[in-house]
């Protein structure tokens, strides 16, 4: 395993690397020509350094996480400000968990390769439906009407509600060509943010052309973890629409950090 992906993966990024077929931006995303931002800390909150983050969500007031691992894999409710995990639903043995999102009063919540997803009802978390799909499942947030899916690739997938089916591709772009390894996604301000797996980076996307308006360089955020734990690649993105908050994590960070965008143009 590497960062809880198969070395294939690793060679799948290295033979396009080679082949040049898509870029992989540098921790600042200086190669492209798009606008890039810093961060500043508003907040810190203690997280589960066992949670292997794969979806992260903030509704009514609580956040909710889908971790992964087979074996681990579980659904979360868990209280901001202490890290307390007030509610868990286990994902069996054999199924990878990743990303999740509450759409329209339900919450769906992703596998990785086993090509399915589960529907439960929030409040209860009782499973009441699931889904088929045809690729890998990574991300997942939901734009209010419609479910938006990655698998890994640049491309990312419009689901219907009532058909679970595919309504809508979008092939993601940055300056250099197609941008692969899109991973968790949230939904904010009519942008989706997506975490570029194995880079300390967050890309702002727009739903309807795909091409990335901008990068978040998050690569300090380590140094701000601390020495305990063994934290992995970047992952877990929040919005808290009523208090305009941004949250972030990462797979076994023992902290989710609430965070400012600081336009890095303007320190240049």
């Amino acid at each position: 395993m590497f960062n809880g992906r198969p070395c294939r993966q690793c060679i799948f990024v290295l033979v396009f690397l080679v082949a040049g077929f898509f870029p992989v931006p540098d921790a600042s995303g200086k190669n492209f020509g798009e606008k890039r931002y810093r961060f500043r800390i508003i907040n810190s909150y203690p997280h589960d350094a066992n949670a292997f983050t794969q979806g992260l969500i903030f509704h009514d007031g609580a956040l909710y996480e889908g971790t992964g691992l087979y074996g681990r894999s579980s659904l979360r409710k868990v209280a901001l400000a202490t890290g307390q995990v007030e509610q868990i639903h286990h994902l069996g043995a054999g199924f990878f968990g990743e990303g999740i999102a509450i759409c329209q009063g339900r919450l769906y919540q992703l596998t990785w390769q086993s090509r399915i997803g589960f529907i439960y009802e929030p409040r209860t978390f009782r499973k009441i439906g699931s889904f088929a799909y045809d690729t890998e499942g990574w991300g997942l947030t939901c734009d209010g009407r419609q479910l938006i899916m990655s698998d890994g690739t640049n491309l990312l997938r419009f689901l219907d509600l009532k058909t679970m089916g595919v309504v809508r591709t979008l092939a993601v772009k940055a300056e250099g060509g197609p941008l692969a390894n899109l991973n968790e996604l949230e939904y904010v301000k009519g942008e989706i943010y997506a975490n570029i797996w194995n880079a300390d980076l967050i890309a702002r996307i727009s739903p309807r052309s795909g091409r990335v308006l901008g990068w978040i360089d998050l690569s300090g955020l380590r140094a701000m973890l601390g020495n305990s734990g063994r934290p992995e690649a970047l992952n877990g993105i929040a919005y808290d629409e009523k208090g305009d908050r941004l949250f972030v994590t990462g797979k076994l960070w023992p902290k989710i950090f609430q965070i400012e965008l600081v336009p890095a143009w303007k320190e240049e």
